[in-house]
């Protein structure tokens, strides 16, 4: 029996369904699809040459922020890590 009020362990009735997840999943992928369709159609005012590729702030997003999960993960991790018992003292 668990006595911790926090930690209770699995719920048994999810608050999102599978099907749900995979329904929301599919929309948000579905705009993503359309909104790099869309940018052919739109016009931009840019200052760089690179700017005007197709496809140029999505990829640009994307790898930002994978080079912010990894210094988030493997940079600040370490430096803000405090030991199992720091609390404890």
């Amino acid at each position: 029996m668990n006595k911790n009020p926090v930690n209770v362990g699995p719920n048994p009735s999810p608050l999102i369904r599978p099907r749900t997840l995979k329904a929301a999943l599919a929309v948000f992928f579905a705009v993503l699809g359309a909104l790099l369709l869309a940018e052919g159609w739109a016009h931009r005012h840019v200052i760089f040459p690179w700017e005007e590729w197709y496809g140029f702030y999505a990829a640009f997003g994307f790898v930002a922020y994978v080079l912010l999960v990894f210094v988030a993960q493997y940079v600040l991790r370490p430096v803000v890590m405090r030991d199992e018992g720091y609390y404890d003292r």
